[in-house]
Parts: structure tokens; sequence; C-alpha cells
């Protein structure tokens, strides 16, 4: 079983040929609600892999909350810890353009998830090959899971995003830790480069459309991605992480669970939404091949 603890949210979504500047309106070209969250859609991405998944999470008492909670059960995501509560539900105001995208990211009932809530469930956790955290939910309620799992040695994969919570005391407690370039140079500080060399089959550092690179602890490893006709890459990072720990989950070495799950995320890309064009376990294999 894999357990992933994080936020779950309706993603707003509004497409136009260019981001507006400052103070600009612009003509957009579509606008769509689609079920998002950090949390949920890397639940979702393990789920579509085929694997036996639940999520810890909270959701509002808004019909957003309906939706969330439905679209999870379709995805074949154990919702028993889904926990509704009074108040609106997460939502991502997401901007789309060319492929890119901006997202403003709105926690509502995710930061109403409790500690007290994620110790009722230490079974859950003591019965988890693998635990996948981010980074949109309290960092009390981060905190508690790390511990919880450090004492069970549960493996956890932390995708820090937004990095401006990540601690680097959490280091100590995390298998892996999945940034993209971006997050990496905010939060170590360094290049890419030495990061990786300081943190050797750990920290893991995900380029978009070139792929991933990590160190072994004896040279730095390039995995770079497939091609992909890019519609939307919301969601991409998501569906790296979630296919990793598929595979990992699988007993599958660290090399091949980021060249399959490198495979994953640029398949993603080249659907509308976040959890929309995540593959199926049989896709991902027909492109590795």
């Amino acid at each position: 079983m894999i357990t992933v603890v994080g936020s779950a949210n309706v993603d707003i979504v509004a497409e136009a040929d260019v981001f507006p500047n400052q103070g600009e309106t612009v003509r957009g070209s579509s606008f769509q609600t689609t079920p998002g969250g950090k949390g949920a859609n890397q639940a979702v991405a393990c789920a579509r892999l085929g694997e036996e998944v639940q999520l810890i999470g909270t959701v509002g008492s808004d019909l957003f909350s309906e939706t969330i909670i439905k679209n999870l059960k379709e995805q074949l995501v154990d919702t028993t810890y889904v926990e509704q509560v009074s108040g609106p539900s997460g939502v991502a105001v997401i901007l789309l353009t060319a492929g890119d995208n901006r997202i403003i990211s709105i926690p509502g009932a995710n930061h109403s998830l409790t500690v007290e809530r994620i110790n009722a469930a230490r079974d859950v956790f003591r019965n988890s090959t693998i635990v996948m955290l981010q980074l949109e939910i309290p960092t009390e309620v981060v905190w508690c899971v790390l511990h919880i799992c450090k004492e069970f040695q549960v493996p956890v994969i932390m995708d820090p995003a937004p990095a401006t919570s990540f601690c680097h005391d959490f280091l100590p407690y995390i298998r892996y830790v999945t940034p993209n370039e971006t997050e990496c140079q905010q939060i170590f500080g360094t290049s890419m480069e030495e990061a990786i060399k300081q943190y050797p089959n750990k920290l893991l550092v995900t380029l978009g459309k070139e792929g991933v690179r990590y160190h072994d602890g004896k040279q730095q490893i390039h995995i770079p991605a497939v091609e992909a006709h890019v519609v939307d890459t919301t969601g991409a990072g998501d569906t790296f992480n979630g296919a990793l720990a598929a595979q990992l989950h699988r007993q599958k070495s660290l090399f091949q669970a980021l060249q399959f799950a490198t495979v994953a995320a640029a398949l993603s890309v080249e659907k509308f939404g976040a959890q929309g064009g995540m593959p199926t376990n049989k896709e991902v294999q027909a492109k590795l091949t």
C-alpha cells in the first residue's frame, strides 16, 4: 500500500494566448474546472499505474468537496481518511498559455488537516510500503508524518512544493526529495550539480523536458525525457512522483524507477488537466520499449 498525505483541490483553469502583464486584461480562450491538489494528483497517478493507494487529506463543505471525493473514488483511490470539514475546499487558480502555467494555490480545507488525525492513523503508516508528502498542508502535520514514518522505517518521498515551506531539518527523515530546478536553487542556494553531489541517491532534480538528474555517489546521472506534444504541463511533477513511488513499491532500482517516472511525466503533458493525462502502466511500458 502507498499512502499519500496531502492536498486535494479543484483546479480552476483559464487559458489564453499570452499571460497578462500587471494591470492588463487579456481575452481568454477557454475555462474549465478539473480535480487537482498535489496530494490528490499523486494518489491518482499511483492508482492509474495499478497501485493500491490511499489519501489522507481534508476537503470542505462546499460543492467542490463532492467533486473531489467523487473523482478520487472513480480513480480507485481509497478515501477512507479524507475528512470533510466546515468551510471551503482547497482551490488552485491556474493560468495556462502555450503549454506553460502559472498557479495560485488557496489552501482552504487542506490546512485543517491535524496532527491528531495523523496520530489516529498510525496503523496506516505502519502498513505502508511508501509514504508520499508535499508541502500544501500544515508544517506540524508534515513533521508528525515524518516522525511516525521514521519510527516504522517507512521510506518517504517528498515533493518540496511550495519550496518556501521546506525545512532543511526534514532531510534526515526523507528517503527521496524531488524538487524541480528552480525549487532546488531556492532550497539549497547552490548549483544543481553541487546540490545533488551533496545528497547522492536522495536529491532527484526534475528538469521538465530535459528529464531528471541525480548523483549516484560516484557520478552525476542524467536521464533524458522522451519527446512529447505539450498540451498542458500542470500535474507533470505529480505524475513523476506517483510513478516513482509505484516503481519503488515494485522494488525497481532507483535508475529504473526514474526512467519510468520520466516517461510517465512526458505522457502526462499531452492531455489537458493535472490528472487528465496521467498514464496507465501499459501506456508507459509501451513508450519505454
